[in-house]
């Protein structure tokens, strides 16, 4: 069985880390490059770097911050916000991203995604799905129970789009994204826990890796984005900003549920 990645998120705005609940209401958590840094040394498999108000304001991302964030962190970089071409994806992966995450222009344009799997390969390729749970809804049956669903939002949280999130989890894959990155915005910020139910239904349906993210309050909760959602990888933010829990601490945590991680310093095998 792979490992396990523990992954932390850099949500960027005006070129500082922020964090919020829920995509709103955000707080200045500190400069991308030095925690970029700072988590590469204590361990974490892999970064993400969302620079978030570059679909709001209509703008590509920011090279430069991504540049100095990649030369400080020699583990994989994952950067979205802003790509809205072939050329953008390629610009982003020429300042040292290893992968690009796609999500308003790929729900506005789905082709992007087979155009940039043909170029760079599909591995590059990650669709973020920001993912609300919406009202039940029965598949038209009489008597039928309701069932789970989730609308598809876009532009940092701001637009619903008109897709349902496993159906678009599972199209996105079709057309050649190698890597889901799903984040439950109910359990943005919140520290309630991932949404296991939202993670099975799309790992269920889908054959890539899929990231968690969205929720976590604890080291419990990254074990059981993986035993109950089916992650492959578990992505927080503000429990490590705030240094309210360590990566190590997850992967101590992840290890003794029987669950394989790189080993790290301070992680016990």
């Amino acid at each position: 069985m792979l490992g396990r990645r523990v992954i932390p998120c850099l949500d960027v705005a005006n070129g500082r880390v922020v964090k919020g609940t829920r995509f709103v209401d955000l707080v200045d958590e500190g400069d991308p490059p030095e925690l970029a840094a700072r988590y590469a040394d204590e361990g974490a498999d892999e970064l993400v770097f969302l620079d978030i108000s570059a679909a709001p304001e209509n703008r590509g991302t920011l090279l430069e911050i991504v540049e100095r964030t990649a030369r400080r962190a020699f583990i994989p970089l994952t950067v979205g916000g802003g790509v809205r071409t072939v050329e953008d994806m390629q610009a982003v992966l020429r300042a040292g991203a290893d992968k690009v995450s796609l999500n308003t222009a790929a729900v506005a344009d789905p082709d992007l995604i087979r155009a940039c799997a043909a170029r760079f390969g599909r591995q590059a390729v990650v669709v973020a799905v920001d993912a609300r749970r919406r009202p039940g809804v029965t598949d038209g049956a009489a008597g039928a129970a309701p069932r789970a669903g989730w609308d598809v939002l876009v532009r940092g949280g701001r637009d619903l789009a008109p897709l349902e999130a496993v159906a678009w989890s599972a199209r996105a894959v079709e057309l050649g994204a190698g890597e889901l990155l799903v984040t439950s915005i109910d359990r943005d910020g919140t520290r309630t826990g991932f949404d296991t139910e939202l993670l099975r239904a799309i790992t269920s349906r889908v054959e890539v890796p899929v990231i968690a993210s969205g929720g976590a309050a604890g080291p419990a909760d990254f074990v059981a984005a993986v035993r109950l959602g089916g992650a492959d990888a578990v992505l927080a933010a503000s429990i490590f900003h705030r240094r309210l829990h360590t990566i190590a601490d997850v992967k101590r945590a992840m290890l003794e549920a029987g669950l394989p991680v790189r080993q790290t310093e301070g992680v016990a095998a």
